[in-house]
């Protein structure tokens, strides 16, 4: 061993007996720095917590990091995670020493799963031949067309990003990088469901798809109050209609085909096994995050001083993750909902959703409800027939995208009731209103003059 990690923590003889056998870590090797300047992003203020930093991770805490995150693990496969700011500005030689690193501590029966989080606008020939060769997986941040996606994802000179994104996106189809589309909801996309899915869909080939919903709480000297949000952030409702607008184009044409994150892990909810996403599982704990020089966070969403558990170059990372105040961290979002939570009916689905978010009241006054909640209800409420079919199909041992062909009936009825109808007939939906002023207005026709 070299007298480098001769002086580092050593891993415990026995690991503690309440830590995870896997969890997921984040790790920022920039810190917060990035080369945009996105107007939603809640990261980029983080640089004010490491004042005169460089923001740039040393090789040698690269390699105790990577040393620890392996001998932490009693899973055969590990994640090893990069994210931001922006981790492409580390450059590509930090990345070929982390390979280097990961293989020469990796113990036999394990295998390493390689993943980035970036905006792609550094992407080029040289780094997506890297990605492919070491089977990373690419998440790529786009908000949809130009239209939408130049509105708050721009450079330091106010400049647009989208021909970039796309110029990055570019190199890794022609090298064949396995990537996921990273898509922020926000007051520029979130009323173009449909558009934006389509665009993903068609335009861009994503096959995996991720929703992330901005919601800003307005701060006073940094510290938020209250439960008001920025004009950038989306509403509940508006939430709860793009996954259900959504969900009403995949379910008719993309099962099995597109995998959208929110759907999957309701789907595994329904059935009843774990989610595999910390957002919509009872407790949470297990989905950390590491600055630049080692500092570990109990949470991406909550680096700050309160939840800064310790620096692994003092103690090692397994006894932080293990330790009292990130078990408690965990065990807090079941402990805290309010009973409007414990109470609902789709709580399975959703376990009160990020604690990041659970800011605003209940209706009848009590803390802790979480923002998006009235668009969480609509959403689980609206797939809970389908998805109740599509578990149906995997108990039987069928694909779930049998479940297209249904829907393709029914659509078909639907449109043969509608042309059956008659303008003063009352509409088949079961509105009481007359066809002509309900669903009779989509096939009314202009009056000539």
């Amino acid at each position: 061993m070299d007298t480098t990690t001769a002086l580092l923590p050593a891993l415990p003889t026995t690991l503690p007996d309440n830590a995870p056998p896997a969890f997921h870590l984040l790790s920022k090797p920039t810190g917060a720095i990035c080369n945009l300047d996105c107007a939603y992003c809640f990261f980029l203020a983080k640089e004010m917590l490491y004042p005169g930093s460089r923001f740039r991770m040393a090789a040698e805490q690269l390699e105790n990091y990577l040393r620890q995150l392996i001998e932490s693990h009693r899973t055969p496969e590990i994640t090893i995670a990069w994210q931001g700011g922006e981790p492409t500005l580390m450059g590509l030689e930090f990345f070929r020493r982390s390979i280097e690193y990961a293989r020469k501590y990796v113990r036999p029966g394990q295998t390493i799963q390689h993943t980035i989080q970036t905006n792609g606008t550094l992407i080029d020939d040289e780094w997506a031949a890297f990605f492919k060769e070491h089977h990373f997986l690419v998440g790529l941040s786009i908000d949809g067309s130009r239209e939408m996606h130049d509105v708050y994802r721009q450079d330091k000179g106010g400049a647009p990003t989208f021909d970039k994104v796309m110029r990055g996106l570019s190199f890794l189809k022609k090298h064949g990088v396995e990537w996921n589309a990273l898509v922020t909801l926000n007051h520029a996309n979130v009323d173009h469901p449909v558009e934006v899915y389509r665009f993903l869909r068609d335009e861009c080939g994503a096959t995996f798809i991720q929703f992330i919903p901005i919601v800003e709480r307005l701060h006073e000297n940094g510290v938020p109050f209250g439960a008001a949000v920025t004009d950038r952030s989306v509403t509940a409702p508006q939430y709860g209609q793009f996954l259900i607008a959504v969900f009403e184009e995949w379910v008719r044409h993309d099962i099995a085909s597109v995998y959208v994150q929110m759907f999957d892990v309701a789907l595994a909810n329904w059935y009843g096994e774990p989610s595999g996403l910390c957002v919509f599982s009872k407790t949470c704990g297990t989905a950390l995050a590491l600055e630049h020089n080692g500092d570990l966070y109990s949470c991406d969403h909550f680096v700050e001083p309160a939840y800064r558990l310790g620096n692994i170059n003092q103690t090692h990372m397994i006894e932080l993750v293990a330790s009292d105040q990130q078990l408690k961290f965990g065990r807090d979002k079941f402990d805290t909902l309010p009973q409007y939570c414990l109470d609902c009916d789709v709580r399975f689905a959703c376990h009160g959703g990020c604690p990041k978010d659970r800011f605003i009241a209940t209706p009848d006054g009590e803390p802790g409800l979480n923002y998006l909640c009235a668009g969480y209800k609509a959403f689980f409420h609206h797939i809970d027939q389908p998805m109740q079919l599509m578990v149906r199909l995997l108990r039987q041992n069928r694909a779930p995208s049998e479940l297209m062909r249904l829907y393709a009936g029914q659509d078909q009825k639907w449109q043969d009731l509608l042309a059956k109808t008659g303008r003063n007939d009352l509409c088949p939906c079961g509105s009481g209103q007359k066809f002509k002023n309900c669903h009779g207005r989509e096939r009314a026709t202009p009056r000539s003059t």
